[in-house]
């Protein structure tokens, strides 16, 4: 086949276009095999890994097919290397510190990786892998030891493979899909990272550029605040480890059934979580957001529950936790110093929803509610009188969650 030098030049510079373009890597591989195919080179099948940093995941891949398109992949995060990462060849690349390999698979004889002989079997002739990495020991996400950088493989279905000059064609346009990757997944980067510590309402307001002291925006929502009980004493009668395996334990039950009915975790405050469920005009009304946070108080406590039995099961100890939920405007805000921010929300509301999770102990209910959380769904709540709380120069009736009422926390 004739390939001209310049043709690959042209999509070099497509490539860097693309990049600042911000265009997703699934729609540039797309695009890119479409282009290379235009030429006569004989792509069947390509697909590219990276490392990612985020709490789930540790790799995330891209498969583009001529037989099947592109599809994505993410790999979570294990204790122990998978029998398949151990007999990959991006593994052994790792191991052996190379950058590219090559390897026929239209022989009859044996193969030095699972996959080859996988892809054999699906009537690959040829396949070529590259590997570069995106970040150095300078970059603010330095390289880690399980980092793969960029690494991508093509094969052919062409009996006889790929031609040389085929090889170093897509071995020049690596570089380039290497810095289209980069400043795709940076920002996202950025983002898991902002997501997984700040969650997702401050995240935006972070990078959206309120970094300065006193910065920040008023919303309307509803307060979720819990605490652990006794947790001094659970500190001081456990080792660390297992306080903390049972500190995640309670995280676990009273932080995801917020996040999963759809609230957001603003901060761990000790042994305590700050939640919110937004209320948007348009989106998320009070009715909405109390039916949300009335499910996941009730999530959370069945959940712990069942952790509990698993814990008394293994000879561990127990736990509880009190709930209070409250709606009102509260301010996201910078407060601290210039050279040290913390991104927080701050306002009467969430004071209130802390000294009413005081409450729950003091009177033995697990979740309290003021009046116009329990307004939103009556029957959901039972009413139990007012009450002054601390600080405060004013009585807040207070209501306890049905079904919950009469158990002792």
């Amino acid at each position: 086949m004739t390939l001209d030098t310049s043709d690959i030049m042209k999509i070099g510079d497509w490539l860097l276009r693309q990049a600042l373009a911000e265009k997703s890597n699934e729609t540039v591989l797309e695009a890119l095999a479409g282009k290379l195919v235009h030429l006569g080179i004989p792509i069947d099948r390509c697909r590219m890994s990276w490392s990612t940093l985020h709490p789930l995941f540790e790799a995330e891949t891209v498969l583009w097919r001529a037989d099947g398109g592109v599809s994505t992949s993410r790999f979570p995060h294990q204790d122990e290397d998978s029998e398949e990462w151990l007999r990959s060849p991006i593994k052994w690349m790792l191991d052996h510190g190379e950058t590219s390999l090559r390897s026929r698979l239209d022989g009859s004889g044996p193969l030095p990786f699972d996959l080859y002989v996988e892809l054999r079997d699906q009537g690959y002739t040829d396949l070529v892998g590259f590997r570069t990495e995106m970040f150095t020991s300078r970059s603010l996400l330095p390289p880690r030891m399980d980092d793969i950088g960029l690494y991508m493989t093509w094969a052919t279905r062409l009996p006889g493979g790929f031609e040389d000059k085929v090889i170093e064609a897509l071995q020049q346009l690596q570089r380039y899909m290497a810095l289209v990757c980069k400043l795709n997944i940076y920002p996202r980067l950025i983002s898991n990272v902002t997501d997984t510590y700040l969650g997702p309402t401050i995240a935006r307001e972070v990078l959206g550029g309120r970094i300065r002291l006193g910065s920040g925006s008023q919303v309307r929502a509803l307060i979720w605040y819990s605490d652990l009980r006794n947790s001094t004493g659970l500190a001081e009668d456990l080792r660390e480890e297992r306080y903390l395996e049972l500190l995640n334990d309670y995280f676990d039950c009273a932080g995801r059934a917020a996040v999963e009915a759809g609230g957001e975790i603003l901060a761990f405050i000790g042994d305590a979580v700050l939640a919110i469920f937004p209320i948007r005009e348009g989106e998320t009304t009070e009715r909405e957001a109390s039916a949300a946070a009335v499910k996941a108080a009730r999530a959370a406590r069945a959940v712990r529950e069942t952790v509990n039995v698993r814990r008394q099961a293994s000879g561990e100890q127990a736990f509880d936790f009190g709930i209070a939920l409250c709606i009102g405007d509260v301010r996201f805000g910078n407060i601290g110093i210039h050279q040290r921010l913390s991104f927080s929300v701050i306002g009467p509301s969430v004071n209130e929803a802390e000294r009413i999770e005081k409450e729950t102990k003091r009177l033995g209910i697990p979740v309290l509610a003021e009046d116009e959380v329990a307004a939103c769904d009556p029957d959901q709540w039972e009413p139990i009188g007012n009450f002054r709380l601390p600080g405060t120069h004013h009585e807040t009736s207070l209501f306890a969650l049905r079904d919950e009422a009469l158990v002792s926390v």
